[in-house]
């Protein structure tokens, strides 16, 4: 004890020294803009690289399960492919001209792929971190999907990550949706409980549908295109106000095993967004009048 204390005694100024030290860099990058928008910024870069190490050694170990996956979703995708050209052509006369127009409208549409750093499932408000930037034509309110089904919006963009708003989100998670095949539609909606299940709200009363049924987007907004699956309808309940449906929805997405996604790219957005804002400040215009 007496050795510990003699030196203790003898170098209590390097001690005073790196505990001021450490003070002056605390208040330095706490109380400067600059320096803690740097600090933060190769924060940010240091954590992505750890866990997009941690994500490959751990997607690695899953790679038997995944391949098993896709070879089987491959297998009914083709399947399913074949038949549906087989129908549509016998159901055309001028087939050949509607699938080159089908496959233009396919073509505003560029996928990027890209795989989960990091994934949140037990907050009310959930985001995940994708190892795709800016610098890879990720944009903020870019649509993010997998092979299951609808996964969230782009929020936050670094030159190479994303923060990425999961569906699985009480308050920023609004997709437009609607029952496949019925033309109803509505919002999606979590309610902070169950990371497998949903609600799509606002359905109106006159609709006609069955549990079990599916939900898809319905690509009235900029984010998703029409058709990028949502989930199953499981139970129905009435609004609290009485005057339209609320759906259960078993999410298609299994969040707690994402790792492969794709950010939806679609050409004809900036187009889009002109119209509507020269519509809007048109209307804004006659008002004024």
């Amino acid at each position: 004890m007496k050795n510990l204390l003699d030196f203790l005694r003898a170098h209590f100024h390097w001690f005073l020294f790196i505990v001021l030290e450490a003070l002056s860099f605390v208040l330095l990058f706490q109380y400067n803009g600059y320096q803690n928008s740097v600090w933060f910024t190769s924060a940010n870069i240091l954590t992505g690289k750890v866990y997009e190490w941690s994500s490959k050694v751990e997607s690695y170990f899953s790679l038997t399960k995944v391949n098993e996956e896709l070879t089987l979703r491959n297998f009914y995708l083709e399947r399913q492919v074949s038949q549906l050209r087989r129908l549509y052509a016998e159901s055309q006369e001028q087939q050949p001209e509607k699938e080159r127009r089908e496959l233009e409208k396919l073509s505003q549409y560029q996928l990027i792929p890209a795989k989960v750093v990091t994934n949140e499932l037990h907050r009310a408000n959930n985001l995940l971190t994708i190892d795709k930037g800016a610098k890879d034509g990720v944009e903020v309110g870019m649509g993010v999907a997998c092979g299951q089904g609808v996964v969230g919006v782009v929020f936050l963009t670094a030159d190479h990550y994303s923060v990425v708003i999961s569906a699985l989100n009480v308050e920023a998670s609004r997709i437009s949706c609607a029952i496949r095949n019925r033309g109803y539609f509505g919002v999606l909606r979590w309610d902070g409980k169950d990371a497998g299940i949903a609600y799509v709200e606002d359905i109106p009363r006159h609709a006609r549908f069955k549990r079990g049924e599916w939900v898809e987007t319905n690509g009235f907004s900029s984010i998703f295109p029409a058709g990028v699956l949502v989930g199953q309808i499981r139970q129905v309940y009435n609004s609290r106000d009485g005057l339209s449906y609320r759906l259960q929805v078993r999410l298609s997405t299994d969040f707690g095993r994402l790792r492969d996604v794709v950010v939806i790219s679609d050409k004809s957005i900036t187009e889009r967004m002109r119209v509507m804002q020269a519509a809007r400040d048109s209307l804004k215009l006659n008002v004024s009048e």
